[in-house]
């Protein structure tokens, strides 16, 4: 995961998608443990209270769990969860501005169509 001080997103923003990222490539699998809030704050150079903040976006999604005294774990389900929020996400940022730019262009179905094989096939 790789933190991006440039970038427009907040930090804990930027740490909650890292490890989202990170549960749906399989590096924290379901039930595994994820590094500390200590850890994040080490490893990147960070305030501990902004890693908190990420995290506990995910807590309050459900996405992760804290055991009293462990540390935090990836939630049973998380992965499908995950999925469907972010197929949501896609098709909110991607398929809708992409489809009002198909009218505007008096693309069909066919053509829309034709132009994602295509994408495929490179």
């Amino acid at each position: 995961m790789m933190i991006d001080f440039n970038d427009d997103r907040p930090i804990f923003i930027q740490i909650a998608e890292g490890i989202e990222d990170a549960i749906l490539s399989g590096a924290f699998p379901e039930e595994s443990q994820i590094p500390s809030i200590t850890e994040f704050s080490v490893n990147y150079r960070i305030n501990p209270a902004t890693a908190l903040k990420g995290i506990t976006m995910l807590v309050d999604s459900g996405i992760v769990y804290k055991k009293r005294g462990l540390g935090m774990f990836v939630s049973k389900g998380a992965v499908e969860k995950l999925k469907n929020s972010r197929k949501e996400q896609f098709y909110d940022h991607y398929i809708k501005n992409m489809l009002e730019e198909a009218k505007r262009l008096q693309l069909t179905r066919e053509d829309i169509i034709l132009m994602i094989e295509r994408g495929f096939i490179k």
